[in-house]
């Protein structure tokens, strides 16, 4: 069985490096997100900014993936593929990135509104965030990933959405996807037991419907099974005493947001 990998304080700042700039990336994409996008744009602009900025995207060709970006529309849940699709006024566009830098990664997720969105897509989003915000709290030392994920569930269910089982988060640093697995679902005080040191990426998928999903034949795309429509938020945190620190920020997006709102 693989075993987790602890972070020393000078590896823990590495990956905040590279988790900062998949945050400023993502703040780059809130800047040109409106209706007339065409996917395949967000994706070019990323990989342009990422390298710019000293990093590689982690995504591209990680096990074949084929973009830097998974962008994920409407009722795809992850791995979407960034292509012609042009964005209309009342979609909803999940945005995965991941960065390496200096040998670690960093990962981030965002669910952005284009323009007007449906309210059913408002209480999505703004209750996957809090998701979130309530399993990362769980992020620190003594507490199990079961709290994690047990802290995500009961907050998504407790509003009548769905929590997708069958993708999850992960440990992250030297590799992408590394041990312990986070699921968004869980018992209280079950699991792997959370210690310093440990870095790991917390990303709720939250479906507006059923938890459910399938799978496409492009051996990617994650897609909800009734249609409805599914929102993912993800921070790379790094497990303290205390209180978690975490290590991506979404406030660049926030900035972007607050702007075209004024």
């Amino acid at each position: 069985m693989a075993k987790i990998h602890f972070k020393s304080a000078e590896e823990i700042e590495l990956i905040r490096e590279s988790a900062l700039l998949v945050s400023k990336t993502l703040g780059e994409m809130a800047k040109m997100i409106k209706p007339g996008i065409k996917t395949i744009d967000l994706n070019k602009a990323a990989e342009t900014f990422i390298r710019d900025n000293g990093g590689v995207p982690a995504f591209l060709n990680y096990h074949g993936f084929p973009f830097s970006l998974c962008i994920s529309m409407n009722d795809q849940v992850v791995h979407g593929f960034p292509g012609d699709h042009v964005l209309k006024e009342g979609d909803l566009l999940s945005i995965d990135c991941g960065v390496v830098k200096n040998n670690y990664y960093g990962d981030s997720a965002y669910t952005f509104a284009v323009g007007e969105v449906s309210e059913t897509a408002k209480t999505l989003m703004k209750v996957t965030q809090e998701c979130l915000v309530r399993g990362v709290e769980k992020a620190v030392s003594g507490m199990r990933v079961g709290d994690i994920g047990y802290a995500v569930q009961e907050h998504a269910e407790k509003h009548g959405f769905g929590v997708v089982k069958e993708l999850v988060g992960h440990g992250v640093g030297l590799k992408l996807h590394e041990k312990p697995d986070v699921p968004n679902y869980g018992k209280r005080g079950a699991g792997t037991k959370l210690e310093e040191g440990m870095v790991i990426a917390i990303e709720p998928m939250i479906n507006a419907g059923k938890a459910g999903v399938k799978f496409w034949k492009d051996g990617w795309t994650v897609s909800t099974v009734d249609g409805k429509p599914s929102a993912h938020y993800e921070h790379t945190v790094a497990v303290k005493k205390g209180q978690p620190d975490i290590l991506s920020t979404f406030s660049y997006i926030e900035e972007v947001l607050e702007k075209n709102n004024n």
